[in-house]
C-alpha cells in the first residue's frame, strides 16, 4: 500500500529538475502534492479548514480535515503534513509557554509517543501563542525536556483554520482518510481546570491510536471537558474585515511587489498575474504555495541572518494574502493596479551586457539521461577587464537545470570545458539564480583572450528541444577589493537506503582573515536540508545560514547584508541533511545507497563561497593565501568529526580509498592518523615532484 501511495504521488509531481518550476511553484506539481491537494480542496470542501467564504460563513470550529502545512519547530528544524502521507496516525498536541496544564501534559505524551513510535505513529505540538517566540519556545523545551517537535505558528494561520483555542488539546489525524480528524480533545483525563489527578483513568488518544495500528474500529468519544490555557486568535473573528481587504490598495501591490518578477509573460512563473480574475482563480493554489512554504522562493530561516534580496514574505504580508483569499479573494471597489502592467520578462534584466557569448547549439531528447555537457566558447577580448555582473540566459528553461562558467587561460586541446581547468568563477544559472552581481566596489578579474568553459545540466521533459544558451558579462573599470570564490565539497558522501534523515558534513579552515560575502549551497533530490555555520578559534560556534527546508527546485545565493568576519583559523561548516526514503516523493530510489556523482539521482554536498581577504586590494593580490587554502580543501572534506586528524575509518568514497594506499606514508609519526599538518607536507613534497 505506502508503495502504491508513493507512486501516485510521484506521478502526480512531475519532479524533472528545474523544468518549468517557477515563483509560483504551480505548486504541488513539484512537491508530489498536486492529488492531495486536490483531494483536500474539492472532495472536502465543506469539511476541511477552506472553504470559499461568504458573509453567511461560520468561522471557527475544528474541521473534518487538516490542509497541509510546513512549520519550522524549536530545533531549526521543517515539517511538512502531507509529507506524512504513509504514517498510520499524526498526532498533534497544541502548546504554549507558560502553561501549567502543557507542562503537566507534556510527560503523559511523550509516554503515548514512545508507545506508538515504532508503529510509525507521528507526534507533533504546535505553538500558535502571539506572545510566544521561536526562541521562547525552545527554552521552554529544554527546561521541560520537551523532545517532541513544537512547530512554531508565526502566523497563527495554522491555529486558525485547525479550529482550537486551548492548549494541551490533542488531534489524531488519519492520513489514509486524507488527515482526516479522527480525535480531537485531551490526552486524558488526567488534566482539568481545578486538579490534576496522579494517574488516569481514561486514555482517550491511546486508546484511539491502538484501534488505528490494529486495523480496528475507532470507538472513543472525547469528553466535553476541554482543559487547557486559553489562545487568543484576534484575527479568527475577524471574518468580516477579511472580506473588506481591498485588492485594489493591499493585494495588488503586494502582488506586485513580491511576485510579478516571476509571473509575467516570459517569466519564470507558468501563469503571469494579469488582471484579478487570474489571481482569484488561482488563489486557492496561493494560499496552498504559501501555507506549504512554497512560495515566495526563499528558504532561509528567517531567524538567522540578514541578506540581499530577501523574497520572503512578512508574516503581516502573509496573514493579509491568506485571510483575503480565505474569505472568498473578493474583487471590492477601485482599479486593478495589475492589468495596467503589461510587463514582460526582459532577456537581460540587467540591461544590454558589455559581452554576450553564444553556447554551441545542443538537442536534449525526450527523455534518458544527459550526461553533462562542457561547452567551450573562446574570449574575444583584446584587453584585461574587471567583471561586474553575469547573467545566464537559458535558450530552454524547461530542460536546463543549471549552466556554471569558469575562465580558462586557454582554450583545451580536447576542446571540453573541464571544471579542472577553470581559473575562477563566472557566473552561473539555475532557475531564480539568473545573474551574479559583484558587491559595490569590488569585483573579479577577467582577463582577455583565453575561453571560458561551461558546465550545463540538460533534464529532458518529454519532448526533444534544441537549446541555445547565452551568457552576458557587464563590465567595470578597476575596483579596490577582489572578490574571491572557494566551494566546500565532500565527494566522499553516502547515504544509505531507506534514511530518512541522514547527515553529512565537510568544512574550510580559514588560515588568514577573511570576510565572508556569500554562500550558496547546493544539493540533489534527496537533499532536506543544510545550513552553514562557524567554528571560531576559541571552539565556538555561530550558525550563518539556515535552509531547514532545502528546496532542488530553487537554489541561489545567499548574500549577507554585511560581510561576515572569518577570524584566522576560524572552519566554516557545511552540514547537510538528506533523505533517502520513501516518503520523500522526489526520491529517484529509496533502495540504493547513494554517493556522490553528477547526475540528480546521484547526490552532492557543495556549498559555494564568495569571499575577501581582509587587507587584500586589486593592487596587492594574496593570492598565496588562498593558494595555502586550497591546499586543505580535501582534508577538511574527509574530517568528519572536525578534529583535525584523518583516521582510516574516515577515508571513504573513491577519494578516500586514494588516500588510504597512501595513509601510511602520510602518517609521518606514526601515531595512527594524519594531521593537517603531515597532509599539507605530503602535499608539497608531490609538488616539488612534480606530481599532480
Amino acid at each position: 500500500m505506502a508503495l502504491s501511495k508513493r507512486t501516485a504521488l510521484l506521478a502526480a509531481s512531475a519532479v524533472s529538475a528545474f523544468a518549468l518550476v517557477s515563483c509560483s511553484d504551480s505548486g504541488a506539481e513539484m512537491h508530489g502534492q498536486a492529488d492531495h491537494a486536490s483531494m483536500s480542496h474539492a472532495d472536502h470542501t465543506g469539511h476541511s479548514g477552506m472553504t470559499m467564504a461568504s458573509a453567511e460563513t461560520p468561522v471557527g470550529g475544528v474541521p473534518d480535515y487538516i490542509d497541509n502545512f510546513r512549520l519550522i519547530d524549536q530545533f531549526g528544524e521543517s515539517h511538512e503534513l502531507y509529507y506524512h502521507s504513509d504514517a498510520p496516525a499524526v498526532v498533534i498536541m497544541t502548546h504554549g509557554v507558560g502553561c501549567p496544564i502543557v507542562r503537566g501534559a507534556v510527560p503523559d505524551y511523550a509516554d503515548v509517543r514512545d508507545e506508538f513510535e515504532d508503529d510509525g505513529v507521528v507526534f507533533y505540538m504546535i505553538n500558535s501563542n502571539i506572545q510566544d517566540d521561536r526562541s521562547e519556545i525552545a527554552a521552554d523545551s529544554e527546561e521541560f525536556g520537551i523532545d517532541i517537535p513544537v512547530l512554531d505558528d508565526v502566523t497563527q494561520l495554522i491555529g486558525e483554520s485547525m479550529g482550537y483555542d486551548r492548549t494541551a488539546q490533542v488531534y489524531v489525524l488519519d492520513p489514509a482518510q486524507g488527515f482526516k480528524v479522527v480525535y480531537y480533545g485531551p490526552l486524558n483525563d488526567r488534566q482539568t481546570y481545578e486538579r490534576q489527578r496522579n494517574e488516569a483513568n481514561n486514555h482517550y488518544v491511546s486508546d484511539v491510536l491502538t484501534a488505528m495500528t490494529h486495523g480496528e474500529d475507532i470507538t472513543t468519544e472525547a469528553p466535553a471537558i476541554r482543559a487547557g490555557c486559553m489562545i487568543n486568535f484576534p484575527e479568527r473573528q475577524n471574518h468580516t474585515e477579511h472580506m473588506q481587504i481591498s485588492y485594489s490598495e493591499e493585494i495588488a501591490p503586494l502582488l506586485r511587489d513580491n511576485c510579478v518578477e516571476c509571473h509575467q509573460e516570459g517569466g519564470i512563473g507558468p501563469w503571469a498575474m494579469t488582471d484579478y480574475e487570474t489571481v482569484q482563480g488561482w488563489a486557492l493554489m496561493i494560499r496552498e504555495v504559501i501555507r506549504t512554504d512554497r512560495m515566495p522562493p526563499w528558504h532561509a530561516d528567517p531567524e538567522i541572518g540578514s541578506f540581499h534580496g530577501d523574497r520572503s514574505l512578512s508574516p503581516d504580508e502573509i496573514q493579509t494574502l491568506v485571510h483575503w483569499i480565505e474569505a472568498g479573494a473578493p474583487r471590492g471597489e477601485g482599479e486593478d493596479p495589475l492589468a495596467g502592467l503589461n510587463l514582460h520578462a526582459e532577456d537581460w534584466p540587467l540591461g544590454e551586457p558589455d559581452l554576450i557569448l553564444t553556447l554551441p547549439a545542443y538537442t536534449v531528447p525526450a527523455n534518458g539521461v544527459v550526461d553533462y555537457v562542457y561547452p567551450v566558447v573562446e574570449n574575444p577580448l583584446t584587453e584585461d577587464k574587471w567583471l561586474r555582473a553575469t547573467t545566464i540566459r537559458a535558450g530552454a528553461r524547461e530542460v536546463v537545470h543549471h549552466v556554471l562558467s569558469g575562465y580558462m587561460s586557454e582554450v583545451p586541446e580536447d576542446g571540453r570545458g573541464s571544471t579542472g581547468l577553470w581559473e575562477f568563477s563566472t557566473g552561473g544559472y539555475a532557475v531564480g539564480a539568473e545573474s551574479v552581481i559583484q558587491a559595490e566596489g569590488s569585483g573579479v578579474p577577467f582577463p582577455a583572450g583565453g575561453a571560458i568553459g561551461f558546465q550545463t545540466h540538460y533534464t529532458p521533459y518529454g519532448r526533444e528541444v534544441e537549446d541555445v544558451t547565452q551568457i552576458g558579462f557587464y563590465f567595470q573599470d578597476q575596483p579596490e577589493l577582489l572578490n574571491r570564490s572557494a566551494v566546500i565539497l565532500d565527494a566522499s558522501i553516502e547515504i544509505p537506503p531507506g534514511a530518512a534523515r541522514h547527515t553529512e558534513t565537510a568544512y574550510m579552515e580559514f588560515p588568514y582573515d577573511a570576510e565572508l560575502l556569500y554562500a550558496f549551497p547546493h544539493a540533489h533530490y534527496r537533499g532536506h536540508a543544510s545550513n552553514l555555520r562557524i567554528r571560531y578559534p576559541d571552539g565556538s560556534e555561530e550558525m550563518l545560514l539556515s535552509l531547514p527546508r532545502y528546496d532542488f527546485n530553487w537554489q541561489r545565493a545567499y548574500e549577507w547584508e554585511e560581510p561576515i568576519t572569518i577570524p584566522a583559523g576560524s572552519k566554516l561548516i557545511a552540514e547537510y541533511v538528506y533523505d533517502n526514503s520513501m516518503a520523500n516523493v522526489a526520491n529517484p530510489d529509496p533502495d540504493v545507497n547513494v554517493t556522490w556523482g553528477e547526475q540528480s539521482f546521484e547526490e552532492m554536498l557543495y556549498t559555494s563561497l564568495a569571499y575577501r581577504w581582509v587587507g587584500e586590494t586589486t593592487d596587492n593580490r594574496l593570492d598565496a593565501q588562498s593558494e595555502h587554502m586550497q591546499a586543505s580543501r580535501f582534508f577538511t572534506a574527509m574530517d568528519d568529526n572536525i578534529d583535525g586528524m584523518l583516521t582510516e575509518d574516515e577515508l571513504r568514497g573513491i577519494l578516500g580509498e586514494r588516500m588510504r594506499a597512501g595513509f601510511d606514508r602520510m602518517d609521518m609519526d606514526g601515531d595512527g592518523s594524519v594531521s593537517m599538518d603531515e597532509y599539507l607536507t605530503i602535499q608539497r613534497m608531490r609538488q616539488a615532484r612534480g606530481q599532480q
